[in-house]
């Protein structure tokens, strides 16, 4: 196997001997040049689609291809085009010693360097001239590509030469028939012009014994070098480690088959191997791959490598769960990172130390206690010195993004926030960090998110979805696509919400995290749904599947105590319920703190007192929770906490101060686009219209020591019209998100209100909804 060489390198080292020639005309010229370079000096090209995955172009360029760029581009010579002079280039290389001839003369397309004139001038040696031709810049892509393929070809060992020209017969075989009917009156031969001068062809014993049946055998290991595998597997490596995910199927079969040839395969494909078994949850195997790439890194490079290889083995043993080991394997690659001075590996093991104590802050109490990483702040400070100062930008905005998110978990300035965002926005863009602008994005929908902002949350997911996707880390996609379903969920979109998250390509849920991410997050979705519902079987059964899922993401477990605690509320297990608020709270520490789950447990705690007949003991919950989310500008807590109060309110008999705080807060509200929360405040003001319409009733007016008067029963007439209006209101928000409890509830007070406005009739109507919608929740739960 060659290092460098391959038939279809000699193919295009024909075409640019060909473009100095000066046969190109100037109109082809930029296409010529185009399609030299993009395979001589390939781009980054962003991740092929399976179904375009082309097994030739991603190591080698075809003869097709080559066909179909210079055929349709004439040359300077009439009546010929650059594919009928290219045709003639290539087939002018008519034996092994042709090759070798073209290969020693290919260095005089190229200038030669300044030490070389200055020897030749003291020699005598007249200046390189070009006459017809033109001379390549030794510093260009073509004169670099021009001197590599010269120095490797005299690198070759003998069998390697002739193994290059068999593969050469066999990649231009195919342009035989067009080269021969192009030039009638040249010798043909479809193989070796030595065996036509000898009168022998390639079915005569000698042609046997030199080539064999070439036009069926198929010498595959001349069309592949060290430096195509290479780049295969550099991209791959890449493409995991920057996406997540696993090998694709096409690109296995693509590597089985270039091993299966009898190549020599470099080392790196036993990294490839370790990333793709990790990801497919293999540990064995992972541990395994890991250990033979980095023992072979080792052997050929030193030390120089050892830091990668403990911090590789500290994020697999973290995702294996082993977190003591993780912790103290990072530790030291931080230490043999400072000792070699390399600053890339130090910064991004600082890096990762700061999310996992994040994620695990029992874990790394002890490296905490040493001074190793100081508080999150400084932590945050030196990573950014660090990242900024060896110009690490991927780095740098990430820190800019970690350093607001903490901003945002403590409830500090927002202006602060915003600032910290606007400058990672302003890197990822002047930089070209589009493997950044997903978390940025997620953070800036977080943000949107928490201020009352549903529709920009809404919008900043779509970009993320729509315009980077492919770029985006594989954990972004899937919590953005989330996030996104959770926004439209809670509108009152189900079904597109459900639809949205089934929609993933299953290609990219081949990894064993991935799989459990998608899982957790439709359980979730599906969950919320059937707690709504009122279906309990449902519900129970789908905690225990949640709950059997093992994510690190504190958020996510957070996520499902507090649908847990909303359920057990719902069945009236508030013992339950407290026991699970405690749980939080006793897990809430200052690394993974986060203001917006405080207010809600002082909200869930608050409702848990207010209907266990302690309202005056939630009250003081609930100003804790408003004064908090006030604070701090969480306004979509702000709205919850300052519900709930009112709901205190309503104990405490003070409806006029609830019907004001809520009138106050319904256009924010209305304008979040929460459906729960939308209909739970049409439920305060449902209650506060028919507790001051109670306040105006006769019996009430007498309590009083008053007397009845017109204006009271007009007054109370008044507040039973709102209060119906708004349980109108309240039923219609309930029947989007097909809460069949909150309908059901709003039925019965409808049912109350009408017989209190004398009418029995429509009384009677609603009872019999509120019995259809008791049947159905019976119904629902049944099946």
């Amino acid at each position: 196997m060659s290092r460098y060489l391959t038939p279809s390198k000699v193919a295009l080292l024909c075409l640019v001997s060909l473009y100095t020639e000066g046969v190109v005309p100037n109109a082809s010229a930029v296409a010529v040049l185009s399609f030299l370079v993009s395979h001589i000096l390939p781009v980054n090209t962003s991740v092929r689609s399976p179904a375009t995955f082309s097994r030739d172009r991603d190591h080698a360029v075809a003869i097709e291809e080559l066909e179909e760029v210079l055929s349709y581009h004439s040359s300077s010579i009439p009546g010929r085009s650059l594919w009928d002079l290219f045709l003639r280039k290539i087939w002018s290389l008519d034996c092994c010693d042709a090759l070798e001839t073209f290969f020693s003369e290919i260095s005089s397309l190229v200038e030669k360097s300044r030490e070389e004139q200055i020897e030749d001038r003291n020699n005598g040696i007249p200046p390189q001239t070009s006459g017809d031709k033109m001379l390549l810049s030794r510093g260009s892509p073509l004169g670099a590509f021009v001197r590599r393929c010269q120095l490797e070809f005299t690198r070759l060992q003998f069998q390697d030469s002739v193994k290059l020209w068999r593969g050469f017969i066999k990649y231009r075989l195919p342009t035989f028939h067009a080269w021969a009917r192009r030039n009638p009156s040249a010798e043909h031969t479809a193989v070796d012009m030595n065996l036509a001068a000898i009168g022998a062809d390639v079915s005569s014993p000698l042609g046997q014994a030199v080539y064999g049946n070439i036009g069926r055998d198929v010498e595959e290991e001349a069309s592949i070098s060290t430096k195509d595998v290479e780049r295969l597997l550099e991209f791959q490596v890449g493409e995991l480690q920057r996406v997540g995910g696993r090998v694709p199927d096409e690109v296995k079969s693509q590597l089985e088959y270039i091993i299966s040839t009898g190549v020599t395969v470099p080392s790196l494909s036993h990294y490839l191997r370790f990333l793709d078994a990790w990801r497919a949850g293999d540990y064995p195997s992972a541990f395994d791959n890991l250990h033979r790439y980095f023992d072979y890194t080792m052997h050929n490079r030193d030390r120089s490598f050892y830091q990668y290889a403990l911090l590789n083995l500290a994020i697999l043993q973290a995702d294996f769960g082993s977190h003591s080991e993780a912790v103290s394997a990072m530790q030291e690659a931080i230490a043999i990172a400072r000792e070699s001075h390399d600053m890339h590996c130090l910064n991004f093991c600082m890096s990762w130390m700061y999310h996992f104590g994040k994620a695990f802050p029992e874990e790394i109490k002890d490296v905490q206690n040493t001074g190793m990483l100081g508080s999150e702040k400084d932590g945050l400070a030196f990573l950014k010195a660090k990242a900024k100062e060896t110009e690490m930008w991927g780095l740098f905005s990430t820190t800019q993004l970690s350093e607001a998110k903490l901003e945002l978990q403590n409830g500090e300035s927002l202006a602060s926030v915003f600032e910290n965002i606007t400058k990672a926005a302003h890197l990822n863009v002047t930089k070209n960090l589009l493997t950044s602008v997903g978390p940025q994005l997620l953070l800036q929908s977080s943000l949107f998110t928490r201020v009352g902002l549903t529709h920009l949350a809404l919008l900043h997911n779509e970009v993320l979805r729509e315009c980077y996707v492919k770029e985006a880390p594989l954990e972004d996609y899937l919590k953005s696509t989330f996030l996104s379903c959770q926004l439209l969920s809670n509108s009152g979109s189900h079904k597109r919400a459900m639809a949205r998250i089934t929609d993933i390509p299953q290609h990219m849920l081949r990894s064993l995290r991935a799989s459990q991410q998608w899982t957790f997050y439709a359980g979730l979705l599906k969950l919320q749904r059937e707690i709504y519902r009122d279906n309990i079987a449902a519900v129970e059964h789908l905690f225990s599947q949640l709950k059997s899922i093992q994510l690190p993401e504190v958020d996510l477990t957070q996520h499902l105590s507090f649908l847990e605690i909303e359920f057990c509320i719902r069945k009236g297990d508030y013992r339950r319920a407290m026991d699970i608020i405690e749980d939080i709270a006793q897990s809430m520490q200052q690394e993974n703190f986060d203001v917006y789950t405080q207010i809600r447990i002082l909200c869930d705690k608050a409702r848990i007192l207010d209907k266990t007949g302690q309202p005056r003991r939630g009250f003081s919950l609930a100003m804790r929770a408003s004064r908090l989310a006030y604070q701090s500008r969480v306004l979509s807590g702000l709205w919850e906490a300052i519900g709930v109060l009112s709901r205190v309110l309503l104990s405490l008999r003070e409806f006029e101060a609830a019907e004001a705080l809520m009138e106050s807060i319904m256009p924010q509200v209305l304008e979040f686009e929460d459906r729960a929360l939308t209909a739970r405040s049409y439920s305060v003001l449902v209650d506060a219209n028919m507790g001051m319409a109670g306040d105006h009733s006769p019996a009430a007016v007498v309590r009083k020591k008053q007397t009845p008067t017109a204006a009271d029963a007009v007054k109370q007439q008044e507040y039973i019209a709102r209060a119906v209006a708004y349980i109108d209101c309240a039923y219609g928000e309930y029947e989007k998100i097909e809460d069949l409890p909150g309908q059901c509830e709003m039925m019965a007070k409808k049912a109350m209100a009408m017989q209190l406005s004398g009418d029995p009739a429509l009384a009677n109507d609603y009872a019999a909804k509120y019995l259809d919608l008791k049947k159905q929740m019976a119904t629902d739960s049944a099946s």
